[in-house]
């Protein structure tokens, strides 16, 4: 159900609902410090006060509080609620029936509340006489369902409220099935939109498992459905199946209906589907194999000819995305954390990280969780790793690395995070350790041929890349590149650059390889070029606005967004963005609040 209530760092614990009891003037009326206004209505005085049902609701729960002049005692369970009939016949439709109608309860002087627990009926009572009531974690699961029955529509609604600001893919199931419980439509569609959009993370939590058979279609049958691959509704549908293999092996063929096997590689359906024993095992699900082999031998011109429910390309609701800068050096390290809002071309400040960390690797690849790996506290080179969660606006510890590392290439290939060279603060290494997140366990993989700190890293079809650097030893800075196989473990050099970059900014766009920047000794350059894998060559694209070293790098929307940064003698808080269609850098209108360099960048799904 909602995720944990997060510290003074970062959201709120609850929500609080101040409401307004105040009655409004029947015409506008003109802004107005005194308490009371006054117009001049035909020779004759009108006269409205603004405080006056404020301060005679005061009275009244003052009164309520010495039990005086109550008429109804509500009681629920051992507690015992003291009251005016009229009051809460006044705020609460379901009190106007009971006091005015004929029920026995109209003549009562004590009534009992079956539904309502004690604690809930005296909080729910208190907000009718004071409009203010605090929503949590720990009481909306009861406050809802309670304020639905006296309908008290404001408590409900900022009850579905607080429900949304928590929708996370380890709860965002279990709230959706609350809010189809108690009828709460627009919660429920937020709810399932967010499990649509946010699948891939969704399907790995416990709330998935959990599902029945009707829930699990309605969700991989949707064509909004937000995946990266169809491979990902494959997997899940085969996990969901394994956890109850015994009760939910009948259930594959249905399932199977949902699952997009044609949109699925070949060799994905040839090494993967093909071989899973629930699969072979199954005439009906073989046929579906069957039909996504037969779509495969199809001409390309040809394949949209065939129209299915399963060869439909899934069509997923773009969710907004900002980008987020951590940490960094400004000029000593720091724990500030801001992120860009595309939309509104706007910074704001989001939780610090839990300490100081500049030279780090930052990757964002799972959900929104987004990993400073290692780096430098201004003191020491760390083995540290610190998770951020966009959702929550909080930060966490998982596993440390084997080895310090600062100014260390990090990214995510299959799934695993990489860990690249860097620093340990005596020589520059070329060691390289993965982080399996399922297992929070660090590993060793191959070692490149060159040391390379301050190096750039990126991955292209399958490929990751280790671009320039510096490697310590000859004291030089490298124009030398190196491709990572994951499949042979093995590293290779390929084209080098035209120039030697230490501290470049590496990314990826449309396939292809960027180095932005960086310095050779104390020459730190603008001039910009780009790798392209199928010819394995280098060239040169529009220089930067600025000269830059150690910026951070993203891309999103075609664009490739180079941010802060130095020039060789202050740090940047500028940034700038590449379009290729047009070969050319831009800067954007807003400056970060402050210059920083050796940041970590990545991006991530707007919160909610």
């Amino acid at each position: 159900m909602p995720a944990a209530a997060a510290s003074d760092s970062g959201r709120m614990d609850g929500v609080s609902l101040p409401g307004s009891l105040v009655a409004a003037p029947a015409s506008p009326r003109p802004n107005c410090n005194t308490d009371s206004e006054e117009d001049t209505m035909n020779g004759g005085l009108h006269t409205f006060n603004q405080t006056h049902m404020r301060k005679a609701f005061q009275l009244m729960n003052e009164l309520r509080s010495k039990k005086m002049l109550c008429d109804v005692q509500l009681v629920a369970g051992s507690v015992e609620v003291p009251a005016h009939r009229v009051v809460l016949a006044s705020c609460s439709p379901y009190f106007c029936a009971m006091f005015t109608g004929d029920m026995s309860e109209s003549k009562a002087h004590q009534v009992e509340i079956r539904e309502v627990d004690g604690q809930t009926l005296r909080k729910l009572v208190d907000y009718i006489y004071t409009a203010e009531i605090e929503v949590t974690e720990d009481n909306v699961q009861v406050l809802l369902p309670a304020a639905s029955l006296l309908q008290l529509m404001d408590v409900r609604q900022v009850c579905c409220e607080f429900l949304q600001s928590q929708l996370h893919p380890t709860n965002c199931l279990g709230i959706r099935a609350f809010a189809d419980l108690h009828t709460c439509t627009q919660l429920l569609d937020q709810a399932h939109a967010y499990a649509e959009q946010h699948f891939s993370e969704v399907v790995q939590g416990e709330e998935f498992l959990g599902l029945s058979l009707q829930q699990v279609c309605s969700l991989i049958s949707c064509d909004k459905l937000t995946v990266s691959t169809e491979e990902k509704v494959f997997e899940a549908m085969i996990s969901w199946i394994k956890s109850d293999k015994p009760a939910r092996l009948e259930y594959m063929p249905k399932l199977m209906e949902h699952v997009r096997l044609p949109l699925l590689s070949r060799d994905y359906l040839v090494q993967i589907v093909e071989e899973e024993a629930l699969i072979k095992n199954n005439n009906t699900c073989k046929d579906f194999l069957i039909e996504a082999m037969k779509y495969h031998l199809l001409p390309a011109d040809q394949r949209h000819l065939i129209k299915t429910d399963r060869t439909r390309p899934r069509t997923p609701i773009s969710i907004p995305k900002v980008m987020i800068v951590v940490g960094g050096q400004a000029p000593k390290a720091i724990r500030s954390v801001e992120c860009y809002d595309f939309q509104d071309d706007r910074w704001y400040q989001v939780a610090d990280l839990p300490s100081r960390r500049c030279r780090s690797g930052v990757w964002c690849p799972w959900g929104g969780r987004v990993f400073a790996v290692g780096g430098f506290n201004s003191s020491l080179r760390e083995r540290t790793v610190d998770a951020y969660d966009a959702a929550r606006d909080q930060w966490s510890t998982v596993a440390s690395m084997q080895e310090r590392r600062s100014t260390l290439g990090a990214a995510v290939l299959g799934d695993l995070l990489y860990a690249v060279g860097g620093f340990n603060g005596s020589i520059g290494l070329s060691t390289v350790e993965v982080l399996n997140y399922k297992t929070n366990e660090w590993m060793y993989v191959a070692s490149m041929n060159t040391r390379r700190s301050s190096v750039g890293v990126g991955v292209v079809d399958g490929k990751l890349y280790a671009v320039g650097g510096y490697d310590g030893a000859s004291r030089q800075c490298l124009s030398t590149v190196e491709e990572y196989d994951p499949v042979a473990d093995q590293w290779c050099y390929v084209a080098d650059m035209s120039t030697r970059r230490s501290g470049a900014g590496v990314g990826v766009l449309s396939g292809q390889l960027y180095a932005a920047g960086g310095h050779d000794g104390p020459l730190v350059r603008k001039s910009v070029e780009v790798y392209d894998p199928t010819t394995n060559s280098w060239r040169l694209v529009c220089d930067m606005n600025m000269c830059r070293r150690n910026a951070g790098v993203c891309a999103i929307n075609g664009l490739l967004y180079v941010i802060g940064g130095d020039d060789g003698s202050c740090n940047l808080s500028s940034v700038e963005y590449y379009n290729p269609a047009i070969d050319k850098w831009s800067l954007i209108p807003t400056n970060m609040s402050n210059g920083r360099s050796y940041a970590g960048v990545a991006v991530v799904d707007k919160p909610l």
